[in-house]
C-alpha cells in the first residue's frame, strides 16, 4: 500500500528496552525471529520509517498496539510530500539506494572531474561518456556536474572544490531521465528541455519547431545530461535516428559551440546504440569516454573519515579491504558501522550484516 509508519519520539526507548525484556539477548535474533533484515529492525528502534507491515509485526513482537507507539506523522510514498529546504543536519551521512544529488555527500572522482569540466570550460562545448557497471556511481557524477559549481561554499565541506568553471552562473544545466515516462516521447522530452531553458514552447511542438526555437535562441553555455539513455533508445520508437541526427545537427553547427551533451550508459555509445538498432551519427560526437571504477584509496578513505561518529584504524582498514574502494560499498559499510555505534552495540554484527547487504552488487567486483 506504499504507506510508512515510524515509532513516535516519546516510545523509542521504550521500545529499544523491550527487546531484551522479550527475551530477545540481542537486535539480530530479533530480526531473525521476524524474519526481516536487521537494518530493518534497527530502524524501526531508531525511530525512523519502515514499512506498515513490518512496523506492525514488530510492534506486537515486543508487545505493543503499534497504534500507540506509532507517531502521527506518517508517509505515503503514493502521496506527494512537501518539499522543505534541507540543512547539511537533514542529509544522511551515508546514501546506499537513491544517486546522490547533494553535493556535500560526494566524494572522489576528482580526475574524471577535472577532465569533463575542461571539456566544458570554454567553446565549442565538447560531448562527453561516461560509461560504467550498473550502481557505479554515474548518475551521482551527472548530479554533481549540474550542481556543485553553484552550489554557496557554506553548504559544502570544508576544501571541497568548486570553482571548477570560470563563470558558472552563466551556464544550464538539463538532466534527462530517461527512466521518466513523461520523457519517453518525443514531444514530452522536447518540451521538457525548452521549459528548462526557459524557452516559448511551440504548439505543436514537434521537432522542426523545436530546432528553430533552440538554434535562433540559444547564447548560453548548454550542458544536456542524458541519465539511462539505454531505456530511451529501447521504449522510444519516437526517438528515432531522425531525432537524434537533430541533436546532433544542434551541437554541431546550430548554435555556435554552447550545446554540448553529457551522456552516462554501461557501454560505448556506439555500441550503445547498434545494439538498440540505431545507426545515427549522434552516438559518434562523444570525442571523450571516461570509465568510472573504484576510488581511490585516498578519496575512500576521505569518505569513511566523514562520519559523524569516528570509526577505529581496524574498522577502517575492514571497511576498505571489504569494499575494495567502490563507492556503493563503501556506502553499505559505513552506514552499517555508524548505525551500529549510535545504537551502542558493542558485537561485530554490523560486519556480518554489511556482507550481506553488499550482496546483490557484488558485480562490482
Amino acid at each position: 500500500m506504499g504507506r510508512s509508519l515510524k515509532v513516535s519520539p516519546g516510545y523509542i526507548e521504550k521500545v529499544k528496552s523491550a527487546v531484551g525484556r522479550n527475551g530477545f539477548p540481542s537486535r539480530k535474533l530479533l530480526a531473525e525471529e521476524l524474519g526481516l533484515s536487521l537494518s530493518t529492525v534497527k530502524s524501526f528502534l531508531r525511530g525512523d520509517p519502515v514499512d506498515y507491515i513490518n512496523f506492525v509485526e514488530i510492534s506486537q513482537k515486543l508487545g505493543f498496539e503499534w497504534k500507540t507507539i506509532a507517531d502521527q506523522e506518517v508517509t505515503d510514498s503514493q502521496s506527494p510530500q512537501p518539499r522543505s529546504q534541507q540543512t547539511c543536519e537533514d542529509i544522511s551521512p551515508f546514501i546506499t539506494g537513491n544517486p546522490i544529488t547533494n553535493p556535500r555527500c560526494f566524494f572522489g572522482r576528482e580526475k574524471e572531474l577535472k577532465r569533463l569540466f575542461n571539456l566544458l570550460r570554454r567553446p565549442p562545448l565538447q560531448n562527453a561518456a561516461i560509461i560504467g557497471k550498473r550502481r557505479s556511481g554515474k548518475t551521482s557524477l551527472l548530479h554533481y556536474l549540474k550542481n556543485i559549481t553553484t552550489t554557496p561554499t557554506e553548504q559544502l565541506r570544508p576544501g571541497q572544490k568548486s570553482d571548477w568553471l570560470p563563470h558558472p552562473e552563466n551556464y544550464r544545466w538539463i538532466f534527462v531521465d530517461f527512466q521518466d515516462s513523461r520523457l519517453q516521447n518525443r514531444e514530452g522530452l522536447l518540451r521538457y528541455i525548452l521549459e528548462s531553458l526557459k524557452m516559448s514552447v511551440p504548439s505543436p511542438c514537434d521537432l522542426d519547431r523545436f530546432m528553430d526555437v533552440v538554434s535562433s535562441n540559444l547564447r548560453q553555455p548548454t550542458v544536456i545530461l542524458l541519465d539511462e539513455i539505454g531505456a530511451g533508445l529501447q521504449r522510444c520508437p519516437e526517438l528515432d535516428d531522425g531525432f537524434w541526427e537533430s541533436l546532433r545537427s544542434l551541437a554541431t553547427n546550430q548554435t555556435n559551440g554552447n550545446l554540448g551533451f553529457v551522456l552516462a550508459t554501461p557501454e560505448l555509445p556506439i555500441e550503445l546504440a547498434r545494439n538498440t538498432g540505431h545507426s545515427s551519427p549522434f552516438f559518434n560526437i562523444f570525442g571523450y569516454t571516461t570509465t568510472l571504477g573504484a576510488m581511490t584509496e585516498a578519496e575512500a578513505r576521505e569518505l569513511i573519515a566523514s562520519s559523524p561518529m569516528p570509526f577505529s584504524a581496524e574498522d577502517v582498514e575492514w571497511i576498505l579491504t571489504q569494499s575494495q574502494c567502490w563507492p556503493l560499498l563503501l556506502q553499505i559499510l559505513c552506514r552499517e558501522r555508524l548505525f551500529s555505534l549510535e545504537d551502542g552495540e558493542m558485537g561485530e554484527d554490523w560486519r556480518e550484516e554489511g556482507l550481506q547487504q553488499m550482496q546483490p552488487f557484488t558485480h562490482l567486483f
